[in-house]
């Protein structure tokens, strides 16, 4: 897939197939994730990859908005490490730069996934914390449910010529 195919048509998936994900399939995702830039090279992230049926039935019970991982035979959990951080607060933008890396993959090799945020809001990501196990210093930004898609959203046309302004703001 082109990557301006993949960019324009990629769209968030709710509904999966009951297939699992393949470990060379999670690698790769993984390797699009960890490509993606961060300030001063830091690369602050860390990934927690779950499978375990008990563990992703837990998730819709303390996530309003993560519903579909009842579907979805994995959930890459993406998460901060703050004492990675070279420049401090950077790395909320270099972890969502690698969530957009890992959907674009998952688009790009058929699969289907979801960005379900939970950091700023302490009542999504304390809870997935404490599930995960995460030590003090790693945040946990956003779970993406993946899988094989049950659903093919349509392409949208999200291009506004108003919000592209010249030289200066015009608004």
């Amino acid at each position: 897939m082109e990557t301006l195919e993949a960019i324009l048509t990629r769209r968030s998936v709710r509904r999966f197939l009951p297939r699992p994900v393949s470990e060379e399939t999670v690698k790769q995702l993984l390797e699009a994730a960890m490509a993606a830039p961060s300030a001063g090279n830091q690369q602050p992230w860390e990934f927690v990859v779950v499978r375990d049926r008990r563990v992703l039935d837990e998730i819709p019970k303390i996530h309003p908005y993560a519903q579909m991982v009842k579907e979805s035979p994995l959930v890459i959990v993406v998460c901060g490490n703050l004492g990675r951080e070279k420049y401090e607060g950077f790395w909320v933008q270099d972890c969502s730069a690698a969530v957009q890396n890992l959907l674009l993959a998952a688009h790009a090799l058929g699969l289907g996934a979801v960005w379900v945020g939970l950091h700023p809001r302490a009542e999504r990501a304390d809870p997935i914390r404490k599930l995960l196990k995460l030590p003090e210093k790693v945040v946990p930004l956003a779970l993406l449910p993946i899988g094989h898609p049950a659903e093919r959203p349509p392409r949208a046309d999200r291009f506004d010529p108003a919000r592209v302004h010249e030289e200066r703001f015009a608004g």
